[in-house]
């Protein structure tokens, strides 16, 4: 949620945003005057409350008299009354509050869709093959290592099988990923071309639920578009889309001490998603499909360093794909592509042969306090005052296509893979065919 004074003191610039995402600017005049009223109803209450403090000690003094103890009466009753009204219409209100979305930094781009996403930088120059280069299906199928047909005939479509060397190319990648976030000398290295000196903290490992809550999931501000998950209805559980779900909250109602901050936690996760937005888009292969696997990155950091940590987060995504000698661009993404909850959005795209363009393989979201407040996750300062902290998610790898983009990328005329050289010790060869 938005900080409440924003919304009080500069609602224009709220609706600004709003109107840029894409959202109901009526939202913010609704919950002002929802507001309006709770404000006065509050007010009322308090002197209603203070009369029958006066009237029950006048009572119990002896020195009341019996039109006192009648309006005391009377007295209590209002109290009651307009506690039902507030209870109401605070739960309204709220309900509003929570349904209006962060505002946009001011870098981010202003656009209608995925169209108007900016272009920051290049890294790598595509590959020139001597041959036509197949797509990821086409050298998944040919090498046994990738099946989408046996997946629909068991589990329908958007599904597939990885085997053999797909199998090694993952847990390499988690392992390689696990590996440099935590290698103090690379993350220093990383985070002094941020900031000298600014934290080179390790990633903490984690392996999350992948059921959630309703309400954990809805403070998460990540149930909407609730036809996007799948839920289990016998248990009223969500399996969740990333693992950035279940390590948001895992500080939800509690304050930090400042010296533990930043912390960062590195989630492996198997993710669910029912991709009900994009009937016929992306259907071959494994690019878009309703199970994958995924390393996430979360941070908790001061507020004052939440950018910092965004940029930090994203010299490592550049940092992975760089060692892997994939082609990719830096992309701001627009107000209106952007997710309700963040501020800032920065993906990276990657070359891929297959298709002739680049295509998401990393994303990096900074959320400010938008949801920690829902969470109620706040750092106490060196100072003794306590203040909400900021979050950060982002993608280390999102497994299925970063094999995609090793797979088109590392392609040789006879139909094999090199494996990047990087990966090579943990996978155990140098080619898979």
């Amino acid at each position: 949620m938005l900080d409440i004074k924003l919304l009080r003191e500069n609602p224009n610039k709220v609706k600004d945003g709003v109107r840029a995402k894409n959202s109901d600017p009526k939202l913010v005049d609704r919950f002002l005057a929802l507001d309006t009223e709770w404000r006065t109803l509050t007010k009322e209450l308090d002197e209603k409350r203070a009369l029958q403090k006066a009237l029950t000690h006048s009572v119990h003094s002896g020195q009341g008299e019996k039109r006192e103890v009648e309006k005391a009466k009377e007295n209590r009753a209002a109290i009651q009354e307009i506690e039902a009204r507030l209870l109401g219409i605070e739960k309204e209100r709220d309900a509003v509050w929570m349904q209006i979305p962060n505002v946009p930094s001011e870098d981010t781009p202003i656009g209608k869709d995925e169209s108007e996403n900016k272009v920051i930088r290049k890294w790598g120059e595509p590959k020139k093959f001597d041959f036509k280069p197949k797509d990821h299906l086409e050298l998944g199928e040919s090498l046994g290592i990738i099946d989408v047909e046996k997946a629909s005939k068991i589990s329908g479509t958007r599904f597939g099988y990885l085997k053999g060397g797909a199998v090694l190319l993952e847990f390499a990648l988690v392992q390689y990923a696990l590996e440099v976030l935590r290698d103090g000398k690379v993350l220093k290295s990383l985070a002094d071309k941020i900031e000298k000196g600014y934290s080179a903290k390790p990633f903490i490992p984690v392996v999350p639920p992948v059921m959630i809550r309703k309400d954990v999931l809805r403070r998460m501000a990540r149930l909407d578009p609730e036809e996007e998950r799948y839920h289990i209805e016998s248990d009223d559980l969500y399996l969740i889309g990333s693992a950035e779900h279940t390590l948001g909250p895992l500080h939800m109602d509690e304050t930090l001490g400042e010296k533990e901050l930043p912390i960062r936690y590195a989630g492996f996760s198997t993710s669910f998603r029912r991709e009900a937005g994009s009937y016929g888009k992306d259907t071959k292969g494994i690019l878009r499909v309703h199970q994958f696997d995924k390393l996430e990155l979360e941070s908790f950091t001061v507020a004052e360093n939440s950018r910092k940590e965004q940029d930090f987060i994203v010299s490592i995504q550049e940092y992975l794909l760089q060692s892997l000698k994939i082609p990719y661009q830096v992309v701001a993404i627009c107000t209106g592509d952007m997710g309700g909850p963040d501020t800032r959005q920065i993906d990276l795209e990657a070359w891929l042969p297959g298709q002739n363009k680049y295509r998401e393989t990393h994303t990096s979201d900074l959320m400010t306090d938008y949801q920690s407040r829902r969470l109620n996750t706040k750092v106490k300062r060196a100072d003794g005052k306590t203040e909400l902290v900021h979050m950060n998610d982002a993608t280390a790898f999102a497994i299925g296509r970063t094999i995609i983009a090793i797979m088109e990328n590392y392609q040789t005329k006879d139909g094999t893979i090199e494996v990047p050289k990087v990966l090579q010790k943990y996978v155990g060869q140098k080619e898979i065919a």
